[in-house]
């Protein structure tokens, strides 16, 4: 695809794809920056003491990244050799290039869920017992909404349950919540009460939020102070980042509720997507904005959908071989999921060859 032809293509592929907006822009230039290194940006102290306050946590950090919040959670929180317990389908297990055992030194131990999911049973059989066989358990990560989930969102209930248990047997607890934005604005529960589960927490605001670069990792004022430390040390420090901080504010003070608004067309292109031959998607399902689309035509993959899609001017992303994810977000109006619905439709038309 062209330059001019992806500027001008309905892109789907991710929330993370977004632009600043003007009002975003104009934020970002007029921040009051410092070195944050030196602990003395006083936008990024802003950012931080403003979402530690929102989520009911004594402290915060502002990372680079998702991957690097998760990272630095699962480093200040267990120590080499340790066990690390998660849901199969999770982020930290899947999609951060085994950062666990290559930057920890600690051992993922994959539980299988529903729609991400743990069941409070499940956690408490994965504890081993104290043997010198056995690598010790120090940490339980779960994660909300959750990606390969197709964005589902994991019940509070569940969630408290199930840190609940995992505490009980001296394990510590943290929440990948790179889009919990999206379950507050889905379910009207607010941050605190996702949050206070947990030991640590991570969030993102490059995603639905739309800022350019930024995540945060909250928690108690010991931890966070290992944190900096740790974040340092993996490259993570920078210095007048208070212009990306400035962006995070903004998109915390102009974005949050528009969420809903994402979640309304997820729902809606599913509803497109449903009646084309061919491919399988369940409107019912999409809780907040990810759509996943499962290609049921045997000529048919994954692979073959996406490149279709991308020279009718849609851009979606593989999730598997037969698998396909579209995930709404700031950039994405009503017309433009018409228009992505009417991509899906002309495939039933006129079909696609396959890579098989």
């Amino acid at each position: 695809m062209s330059p001019s032809a992806a500027a001008s293509a309905i892109d789907l592929r991710s929330d993370t794809v977004t632009r600043p907006t003007p009002g975003m822009r104009a934020a970002i230039a007029e921040a009051v920056v410092g070195d944050d290194v030196y602990d003395d940006d006083p936008t990024i102290h802003a950012l931080q003491d403003r979402v530690a306050g929102l989520a009911g946590k004594a402290a915060g950090l502002f990372v680079p990244s998702g991957t690097m919040g998760n990272q630095i959670a699962v480093h200040v929180q267990t120590e080499p050799g340790d066990e690390v317990l998660l849901e199969r389908g999770s982020h930290i297990f899947n999609y951060e290039s085994g950062g666990a055992a290559s930057l920890s030194g600690v051992q993922l131990h994959p539980l299988a869920g529903v729609r991400g999911a743990l069941d409070p049973a499940s956690v408490l059989a994965a504890v081993r017992d104290s043997d010198v066989h056995a690598p010790p358990a120090r940490l339980l990560c779960l994660e909300n909404t959750h990606n390969r989930a197709g964005g589902a969102i994991v019940p509070l209930a569940t969630l408290v349950a199930t840190a609940e248990a995992a505490r009980g047997r001296g394990l510590r607890v943290h929440l990948d919540g790179a889009r919990l934005w999206n379950a507050v604005a889905a379910t009207g529960v607010p941050i605190p009460r996702w949050s206070a589960p947990f030991d640590t927490v991570m969030m993102c605001f490059s995603k639905g939020l739309g800022a350019p670069v930024g995540s945060i990792l909250l928690g108690d004022a010991a931890t966070i102070a290992r944190a900096r430390r740790v974040r340092k040390r993996l490259g993570g420090g920078m210095r007048q980042a208070g212009m990306l901080a400035a962006a995070c504010l903004y998109g915390l003070d102009h974005h949050v509720e528009r969420l809903a608004d994402d979640h309304r067309r997820a729902r809606r292109l599913a509803e497109l997507i449903a009646t084309t031959p061919g491919l399988a998607c369940d409107p019912a399902s999409v809780e907040t904005n990810i759509v996943l689309i499962e290609v049921t035509d045997p000529a048919w993959d994954g692979a073959a959908v996406v490149a279709a899609l991308a020279a009718l001017g849609v851009r979606v992303a593989t999730f598997g071989p037969r698998t396909v994810r579209a995930v709404t977000h700031l950039d994405i109006d009503d017309t433009a999921i018409e228009r992505a619905g009417e991509g899906f439709a002309r495939l039933a038309v006129d079909g696609i060859q396959a890579p098989m």
